[in-house]
């Protein structure tokens, strides 16, 4: 389906949303992809064998995700219900950068404490990503979706970016920033992290609070009186589900083709240094990453709302396909940054039309709630990926085969998304008594 944008009228409202992904993206690149993963090695599991680590860090992932899947979707059914977003955005926020900055507390050796601190503020910035992401849909019209999502994403990639870069700096340079070495200097990056994605999250937390003073009234109700709404909202869903087939499907779908993406993200250092490349090398190739991203996402949202998200994500899953042949035969360190500069081209494009996509998929006001197992599935394709390339690396004793595992999830993804379609979804949502989100 083609979509060609309009003027965005709400300007301020939706530069508040976007920055939201500025403050949220300063964890993805510095902690989740960047410094945590070596450090947690080096560091905080430095006694432990390369691969013992690996596991504890995988285990670590694992529970974030348990805990998305326990309480995203009942958390995302009470948001709809209470229409108090913001109070969320709050508390997901504040406890995501107290536990941020907490990792700096963190001794030696001390594994299991860095390992649940990491966890459960992986969680919180999930959790706090279906708030953010549920508000989309009421900030802006249908045919500028495609493009506003683009854009929340490019300034994630920019603030990420810029707080990446300041870390690195301290990083490779201690001493020029008054440290005494590179462990003051991670330790000194996560409290900046902390204190970043709680400064840039208030403006979004204000603007929701005022919009739902806005609005009419609602009787007060207990907070289990809350939960209780939700859940027998999630049962609704659950009974309407089967009748919903074109969204399960581009949530299977997604569920695959993201799994590629997610394990790029996560496993690109690992992957780089059992090849032999050099921790600093690595690092600039995520830098890089992030910097091509601002101009490349926000090109993707523009190129692809005159064509449709589908093929855009198509095109994105095509790089990513490159993506894997190359780095199966690469060699050379300018090979790695090659690499970074199509992930950098494909990465957010994708996921940004992958939200404007889901958005135009499911059912009015009830938002918060699907973007709850949106969520729930992104952080659980985080997953399957890094499994299944351990084992293909194992089984081959060659970490180059692994890369197979990545491009199979691309490929069943691709194949699955095929057969979704916009009016199919539609008539699926009227048939059993919803409205679409754009028809508000």
């Amino acid at each position: 389906m083609k979509s060609h944008t309009a003027k965005i009228e709400n300007r301020r409202e939706v530069f508040v949303w976007m920055v939201y992904d500025w403050a949220a993206s300063a964890f993805t690149t510095t902690v989740l992809a960047g410094f945590f993963p070596i450090f947690f090695k080096s560091y905080y599991s430095e006694a432990a064998a390369a691969t013992v680590s690996t596991a504890r860090l995988g285990a670590a992932n694992s529970v974030a995700a348990v805990l998305m899947g326990l309480l995203a979707p009942t958390l995302g059914a009470m948001a709809d219900k209470s229409q108090n977003k913001h109070r969320f955005l709050l508390f997901f926020s504040v406890c995501g950068a107290l536990l941020t900055a907490g990792l700096a507390l963190v001794g030696r050796g001390d594994w299991f404490l860095a390992a649940a601190i990491y966890a459960l503020a992986a969680f919180a910035q999930s959790a706090s990503l279906i708030f953010y992401d549920s508000i989309l849909p009421a900030i802006t019209k249908r045919q500028n979706i495609d493009l506003v999502s683009a854009l929340g994403y490019a300034l994630g990639y920019l603030g990420g970016g810029i707080v990446f870069a300041i870390n690195i700096s301290m990083y490779l340079w201690p001493a020029m920033f008054g440290l005494s070495s590179e462990v003051a200097a991670v330790k000194i990056s996560f409290v900046i992290v902390g204190i970043w994605w709680i400064v840039f999250a208030l403006p979004l937390i204000y603007q929701n609070r005022k919009h739902a003073k806005a609005k009419s009234p609602q009787p007060h109700t207990a907070f289990k009186a809350r939960v209780q709404q939700g859940l027998k909202q999630i049962a609704q869903t659950a009974k309407h589900a089967k009748q919903l087939k074109t969204l399960l499907l581009f949530l299977i779908a997604f569920l695959f083709y993201n799994d590629g993406i997610s394990t790029t993200m996560k496993m690109a250092i690992d992957y780089g240094m059992a090849i032999g490349f050099q921790s600093s090398d690595l690092m600039v190739a995520l830098l890089i990453v992030q910097f091509v991203g601002v101009p490349a996402t926000y090109g993707y949202g523009k190129i692809f709302s005159y064509f449709s998200a589908k093929s855009g994500i198509y095109s994105g899953i095509a790089i990513y396909l490159v993506v894997v042949a190359w780095g199966f035969f690469m060699q050379q360190t300018w090979e790695f940054y090659g690499l970074a500069v199509l992930i950098g081209i494909a990465q957010g494009g994708t996921q940004s039309l992958s939200r404007s996509l889901y958005a135009r998929l499911i059912p009015a006001e009830r938002e918060a709630e699907f973007f709850g197992l949106f969520n729930l599935l992104g952080r659980f394709s985080g997953i399957f990926g890094p499994v299944t390339m351990g084992a293909i690396g194992l089984m081959t004793g060659d970490s180059r085969w692994s890369l197979l595992g990545i491009a199979t999830f691309f490929a069943i993804g691709a194949v699955l998304l095929w057969r979704v379609d916009e009016e199919n979804a539609e008539r699926e949502l009227e048939a059993v008594g919803e409205r679409p989100v754009h028809d508000q």
